[in-house]
Parts: C-alpha cells; structure tokens; sequence
C-alpha cells in the first residue's frame, strides 16, 4: 500500500511536476493538489494523507497558518514546507508551526522522493542550507535571564537566611504571594530548591 500526499502549491507547473514524480514511485502517490489551504482544509478528512507538501506564500491563507491549522485537524500529519525562501523566520516560523521539514524548490526529483522517504521514516528532510541555520539558532548564547525587583528582594533576603515568615514582615507581603514569586524564579532560573536558585542568582549576578 503505497503513502498518500496532499501538495498544496499554486505554482501549477511545479505542482504538476511534483505529480508526476511522486505518482512514478513505488512508494508514494498524491490524493489531492490543491492551489490554496482553504481547499485543502476542507478535504483534509477525506484525502487523509500521510504526507503534505505545503508552499509558504500562498494566496489567502499562507503556508505557516494553513500548517498550523492542519496540524490542529490532523496532529500526525507529517507537513514538508516546499519554498524558494531560505531566510531563518520562514523556517522559525514553518517549524514552530509544525512543519516536518523544509525544502527549497530547485530540489531535484530523487531530493524529493528521499525527502518522502525520510519523512515516512521519521526523519526531518531540510536543504543543507536550512539544516545549518537551525543548528547555528542552538549554538547561539541563551538569551539574559531576568528577575522582576520584587523576585530580586525575595531572592536576596532568602540569601541572607530569612524564613518565609521573615520576608513577610520586611516585604509586607503574604507568604502565599512568596511562594508564587518562587515559583516564577525557579522557573526563570532553571531550578529546583530555594539553594539552586540563590546559588545561579548568585552566579548570574542577579542579587
């Protein structure tokens, strides 16, 4: 039983070649090309495809929010975004929409059955170009952390030893409303205990 794929391209010629290709494999035929998302949302539960070949600019809807939408309808569909952009908001913005992978379109006939292929397999198809923009977004230095003056004051006077009850007093706050600031430090911080948190705010020189 061959894999079954939606493309959604308003680029016919493109879109007819992409037909072609896929319908010639052994693994792989194509249930539905569409021009536009809307179309394709609509037959979504009735084509029921393994694989969907989406183009970001689109007429209408674009290709992120039709992902989006799609990948709400069908949460295991697996979506390879098929463009000539290779700028890192696109792929931000496909993959955080939910995209598989992303493609450019001078991908050559094999490129594209492999990228089927890998997609099926559990893999994440991108274009060279794209794939190291992705790891160099990781290797980028994390962004600053940053403590509100209310959490900086929770978080000095527990360095100084205070009890809960202590910082009550000298904050004029509940002790409820100390452990919701807690709360948040232990999550802006990445930590699990009163002591991690003053020991990274200490190390980040946050108090």
């Amino acid at each position: 039983m061959k894999n079954t794929v939606v493309i959604i391209e308003d680029n016919i010629p493109l879109a007819e070649g992409f037909v072609e290709v896929i319908n010639n494999s052994n693994q792989f035929k194509v249930v539905g090309n569409y021009t536009n998302c809307e179309d394709a949302l609509t037959n979504l539960t009735i084509d029921n495809p393994d694989i969907l070949l989406i183009d970001i600019e689109l007429s209408g809807m674009n290709g992120v929010e039709g992902t989006k939408l799609i990948k709400a309808k069908k949460p295991k569909a697996n979506i390879i975004m098929v463009t000539v952009y290779e700028n890192s908001k696109m792929v931000f913005d496909a993959l955080c929409a939910g995209a598989t992978g992303y493609l450019t379109k001078n991908l050559t006939p094999n490129a594209l059955l492999d990228a089927l292929h890998e997609t099926i397999e559990g893999g994440a198809p991108m274009s060279i170009k794209i794939a190291k923009m992705v790891v160099g977004s990781f290797q980028k230095k994390p962004s600053k952390i940053e403590l509100s003056e209310r959490e900086k004051e929770v978080l000095t006077l527990l360095a100084k030893g205070n009890s809960y009850d202590g910082i009550a007093d000298q904050l004029c706050i509940s002790k409820n409303t100390i452990k919701f600031h807690l709360k948040n430090i232990y999550m802006k911080l990445q930590v699990n205990t009163n002591i991690e948190a003053v020991n990274k705010a200490n190390k980040e020189n946050l108090i």
